[in-house]
């Protein structure tokens, strides 16, 4: 195993040190505790809290978010591994600002059952909460049984909405569905070429062959639905959009964001040439894009590969998209 890092166990923490030094102006934890993450300053009171959880591994999903006009929140679990429920619901209380919590975080059993968990212990408190679950990944279970799909990278995209709608001074109530409305019109599919070592495990988190490329691939090394030879980035895009198109229809005259995301291990110059036959496609059908997304969203350690996302907008969700956002690793500038 080589990784710039110094001891294995040590890694989560010493990540988070560096996350708070790098950004102590718009991040700070909890009580000293570095696995519980804030926006500095504050959210103005009465606006509802939003907040996440989830493992290590996948920066900048999911503490990269935190800050104006996205999440209050986050907790750091150990890689790909969930958080206590007990930091989750101390978490919850301190960006609980008076109008109650939406705890929107990925379709996983662990995060699922600790918020859950959470959300119970906080109602002694008299803290309300809604939980949103993104489940965005097609290639995790069928149209049908689409409850079990797995939350990946469109997850950025709902808590840019929600975070906007928040911003807007909205009820819990009112936050919540519009993050159900953003989630029920995004969808993702991925592939991968390279696995990722996970620093405490030592040794690469799945196998495949050098001329081979995985399509499905969950972000945590999950299979995917097919192992194919190795794809040039043209069929790459053209797979990953038949099964986005075939599962959300889309129509002439439709608006949509794209995001291209790189695992961790993917030159950009890559994901661009995905875009490029992305965009290609789309045009093609008539639809148009807005706000493209290209780059590292949310990734798996080094993991080599990539991530298609499609989000499709109204009138609604293209305000919320452009509203103003300010975080470490998402900033907008619209007015």
């Amino acid at each position: 195993m080589k990784k710039i890092i110094n001891k294995p166990e040590n890694f989560v923490d010493e990540m988070l040190e560096g996350l708070l030094s790098a950004y102590k102006n718009q991040l700070t934890c909890l009580d000293g505790n570095k696995r519980i993450i804030l926006r500095n300053p504050p959210a103005p009171k009465g606006k509802v809290g939003i907040v996440t959880a989830g493992g290590s591994g996948h920066l900048p999903v999911f503490l990269g978010y935190v800050g104006k006009g996205m999440l209050d929140g986050c907790v750091a679990g150990n890689v790909f591994a969930s958080p206590s429920a007990q930091n989750m619901a101390d978490m919850i209380k301190a960006c609980d600002s008076g109008s109650g919590v939406l705890c929107l975080f990925g379709n996983y059993g662990g995060d699922k059952m600790n918020f859950e968990m959470a959300c119970d212990t906080v109602e002694f408190d008299d803290v309300k909460t809604r939980i949103v679950l993104v489940a965005d990944d097609v290639a995790s279970s069928p149209k049908e049984t689409a409850e079990k799909r797995r939350g990946v990278a469109g997850m950025v995209y709902a808590f840019k909405v929600a975070g906007a709608a928040a911003d807007e001074m909205k009820s819990l109530d009112e936050v919540a569905a519009v993050a159900e409305k953003a989630l029920a019109n995004i969808r993702s599919m991925g592939v991968a070429v390279s696995p990722c070592i996970l620093p405490e495990v030592g040794k690469p988190s799945f196998h495949i062959n050098d001329d081979e490329i995985e399509v499905g691939m969950g972000i945590h090394g999950e299979p995917g639905i097919e192992v194919r030879k190795m794809m040039t980035a043209d069929e790459v895009a053209e797979a990953l959009m038949s099964r986005i198109c075939d599962d959300m229809p889309l129509a002439k005259g439709d608006e949509v964001s794209v995001m291209v995301n790189g695992l961790g291990a993917t030159p950009l110059e890559e994901l661009f040439i995905v875009y490029r036959k992305v965009a290609a496609i789309l045009e093609e059908k008539g639809v148009s894009i807005y706000m493209p997304h290209v780059g590292e969203f949310a990734t798996s350690m080094e993991m080599a590969g990539l991530s298609v996302t499609v989000f499709k907008l109204d009138e609604q969700m293209h305000k919320y998209l452009s509203a103003p956002a300010a975080t470490p690793f998402y900033t907008n500038l619209n007015k």
